[in-house]
């Protein structure tokens, strides 16, 4: 029994990693999304989690805070995105950096990819220097390379695209590991074989530094940092107890200078290893843990009331889980009865090339309703796209290209109904003359199947599918689809 219970204490899981398990399991709560290895869109993306967890993860039920934050400052032109700076001030004032020690799922892979066994870089004055960086980052990818192409009304999210690692793992890799989304394979180019490099790098690194990622290249943890003097739960120092004895200090793995400064995590680790209990774990003035001598009185007391906590957490677990996987409405297949003029052979309505394209009608901007079938008998091509992707906005020259070219096509660029209340604004400042409607949300999924963007349908003259791909295209590629089209 001795035997067993010591195997036990050897293995068994700190309460904090439980927390970030937990939080990385509630994250991505949706298992949908990685059965059918498509991106979550739900309403509940709408909203921010604290870490930094990548919006296209398959499972994700929320957005980023850090791309949340570069898409409204790269889509909103002047308008200040008073909504996400909103969200990430509460997030610092409350937590602070109590969100990378507890609640980013990335933080838990840095930690765990550390205790690998080999030997280790420990902290000096060279790391400290470092650790400096993820704040330049922050000021320039996530800042003011927006801001500037936002001037522009060109969306470059600049941190998300050419480095975050979360994206990388979880994102790009989360949904190229579900065998239906082989053919993305065909989209992958040089920005992602460079952003691979980057995440080998820094998972490598993590394994003989110490959170190397979030300490040296984070942006999010940095952007916390700021609130370091303010936020209302961490570790908190007693003065009148402490001596000043610098163990806190020299025990702790990130760049710190002082317990609970800009690079303090808020993980703990401190709190026991200072010999005369002057360090603890605050909300306010609730104690939400002290060290061994000090809740040794309350023993009995506070493992009952952490009993009854992790059986609270476990059952919100649960209902979070059963919540977000439960089929709703906009879950439900989109109805997709043939067009009326579809010969008697016609072939099944579906997504799939060779199939009817089902009929749909959808607001277009500045003019009337857009109804498929009232263009049978003309070449149709649509685009799905939206403000916020960059290779949408890339690609949508060549529409216009091709409108121009052949005005006996019907071309319908539909932006996605995700984040919608910068379009029109968008489209005033743009040259283009080809219409522009906007999806209520059934469109995309009902004739592509995927959320993806950006995606290109061709319909030819008898309302049949002959291309429906996720993917940027090229002109060259668009006018050799229509070609033999209007030839037949």
């Amino acid at each position: 029994m001795d035997k067993k219970t010591s195997l036990w204490e050897r293995i068994r899981p700190s309460r904090r990693r439980l927390i970030q398990l937990y939080a990385a399991l509630l994250y991505n709560a949706q298992i949908k999304g990685y059965i059918e290895g498509e991106i979550y869109t739900g309403k509940s993306k709408y909203l921010c989690v604290p870490g930094l967890n990548c919006y296209s993860c398959p499972g994700a039920i929320g957005a980023c805070p850090l791309g949340a934050l570069q898409n409204a400052l790269a889509s909103t032109g002047n308008r200040a995105p008073w909504y996400v700076l909103g969200i990430l001030t509460l997030f610092g004032i409350t937590l602070g950096r109590t969100i990378c020690g507890f609640l980013c799922p990335f933080g838990l892979i840095q930690e765990l990819l550390h205790k690998i066994p080999t030997p280790k870089l420990k902290k000096n004055a060279v790391t400290r220097v470092l650790s400096w960086v993820k704040y330049v980052l922050l000021l320039v990818l996530v800042i003011i390379v927006p801001l500037w192409y936002a001037a522009q009304k060109y969306p470059v999210p600049a941190f998300c695209k050419y480095i975050c690692p979360a994206g990388t793992l979880e994102g790009a890799i989360g949904l190229l590991s579900n065998p239906v989304n082989a053919e993305k394979f065909s989209m992958l180019n040089i920005l992602f074989t460079r952003k691979f490099v980057i995440l080998v790098l820094i998972l490598s690194a993590c394994i003989f530094v110490y959170r190397a990622f979030c300490r040296f290249l984070c942006p999010l943890g940095a952007l916390y940092g700021l609130f370091a003097k303010f936020n209302i739960v961490g570790v908190k120092v007693n003065e009148s107890k402490c001596t000043h004895c610098g163990r806190c200090v020299g025990h702790c793995q990130m760049d710190i200078r002082h317990v609970g400064d800009h690079e303090c995590i808020h993980c703990g680790g401190c709190i026991d290893v200072c010999p005369t209990s002057a360090i603890s774990l605050q909300a306010g003035k609730l104690t939400l843990r002290a060290s061994a001598m000090e809740e040794a009185p309350r023993a009995d007391k506070l493992r009952k009331n952490r009993r009854i906590a992790w059986i609270a957490a476990l059952v919100a677990l649960a209902m979070v889980l059963v919540v977000a996987n439960v089929p709703t409405a906009a879950d439900a297949p989109v109805s997709s009865s043939p067009v009326s003029s579809a010969p008697p052979d016609a072939r099944t309505v579906g997504a799939e090339v060779g199939n009817l394209a089902a009929d749909f009608t959808i607001p277009v901007y500045g003019g009337e309703d857009f109804t498929l079938s009232q263009h049978r008998g003309q070449v149709v091509v649509l685009n799905f796209w939206a403000t916020w992707c960059t290779p949408c906005v890339a690609e949508l020259p060549y529409f216009q290209q091709l409108h121009e070219a052949y005005p006996d096509i019907v071309i319908l660029a539909i932006h996605s109904d995700l984040i919608t209340d910068d379009v029109e604004e968008y489209l005033a400042a743009q040259p283009y003359t080809m219409p522009f409607a906007q999806d209520d949300g059934s469109v995309i999924a009902g004739l592509n199947g995927s959320t993806m963007l950006p995606q290109t349908a061709v319909i030819d003259p008898n309302g049949v599918i002959v291309y429906n791909k996720v993917g940027s295209v090229t002109y060259e590629l668009l006018e050799s689809l229509v070609q033999p089209l209007l030839e037949e």
